[in-house]
């Protein structure tokens, strides 16, 4: 793609956001999996008025609703999640139909986090490229992320890639409107829109190191960072200009436990071990299914599951190690319950 071209704004109108098809397919989109929860079922059982009316905020400036449920979960670590109501997650996916091609112009192609054809999979077999490439390596994590993003510097980072004064007030309303940390502050956790802005918000640190000097194999999975070096010399160096970059760019600072290691010693990244030579589940994903095994043989042995529930529930917990080589460690762990082999739902 011819370089002006791809930075040229992309115009987009409100009544592109608010045409009947895009809205249609934004509501399907949302509600996957979701049909069940009474939320959803209240707005699909009322569709055809319901858009109607998200169509009418659109155009008149009233959108988002702005409401959203607040809970917490600790996966490991304390993370307060924001649910948007279900006529702004209609929204959002009405905006990313139309625009998600753009954003994915905006980053390069070692981030991972929240993009077609990407994902943890596919990153960690990045990270493992990059062990294997580069001697040394720097692993880094941005501090308190989407509660530090600052609104005036992603709006002028969303200026410089759309244009259309009526979109950009809507994009204006969302962030505003998403604010965690104070007036200008924040992104909240679990919202469409805010794993598009924050991923592009970091973008500009992803082609910072890549343009380091001694450095490469660079894979981010929103804000956690790794990339490698020829020597710890440029390591050290990297690091010390990525500091300085977030800083004064984007007045963002990683956090104490950054990493400089010989890449022979591997590293652990999106709750994997990442060796040269092998990709191994991390402590969470063991203790996970470890915990579920428990749960499952627990309720198959007093007689409280289905066998095909049984088998589903046994898949899910397998679905936990995906990714990695853990065929020794699953049987380790079954052989305390008298299994020899991968059970579907066996008979004792």
């Amino acid at each position: 793609m011819d370089a002006a071209l791809s930075m040229r704004r992309q115009a987009v109108t409100l009544a592109a956001i608010a045409e009947r098809a895009n809205l249609e397919l934004a509501c399907w989109k949302a509600a996957r999996g979701r049909l069940g929860r009474p939320a959803v079922a209240r707005f699909l059982a009322e569709r055809e008025r319901r858009l109607d009316q998200l169509a009418a905020a659109i155009l008149s400036g009233q959108a988002p609703e702005g409401r959203a449920s607040r809970f917490v979960i600790h996966d490991p670590k304390r993370r307060v999640i924001h649910a948007a109501c279900f006529a702004d997650r209609v929204l959002h996916h009405a905006i990313f139909n139309v625009v998600e091609a753009r954003f994915e112009t905006m980053l390069v192609d070692s981030s991972f986090a929240c993009r077609p054809g990407k994902g943890v999979h596919r990153a960690v077999l990045a990270v493992q490229r990059s062990l294997q490439r580069w001697p040394w390596f720097v692993q880094v994590d941005v501090d308190g992320y989407f509660p530090s993003i600052r609104h005036d510097l992603l709006m002028a980072l969303l200026q410089r890639r759309f244009k259309g004064a009526g979109f950009m007030a809507l994009l204006g309303r969302i962030v505003d409107g998403g604010a965690t940390a104070g007036p200008g502050r924040g992104l909240p956790i679990g919202t469409l829109a805010s794993q598009h802005f924050a991923n592009a918000f970091l973008d500009g640190a992803d082609r910072f190191i890549l343009d380091q000097p001694g450095a490469g194999g660079h894979v981010r999975y929103m804000d956690d960072l790794l990339w490698g070096c020829e020597s710890r010399a440029v390591a050290v160096e990297s690091l010390a200009a990525l500091e300085g970059f977030l800083r004064e760019a984007l007045d963002l600072r990683l956090k104490p436990q950054r990493r400089i290691a010989r890449s022979s010693e591997g590293a652990r990244f999106c709750g994997y071990r990442v060796r040269q030579g092998a990709i191994l589940p991390g402590r969470r994903k063991m203790v996970r299914f470890r915990a579920a095994v428990v749960r499952i043989e627990s309720a198959r042995r007093a007689g409280l599951v289905l066998d095909g529930d049984c088998q589903r529930a046994w898949d899910a917990s397998l679905a936990t190690l995906a990714g990695c080589a853990s065929e020794g460690f699953r049987r380790r762990v079954l052989a305390g319950f008298g299994y020899s082999r991968e059970p579907g739902c066996p008979s004792d």
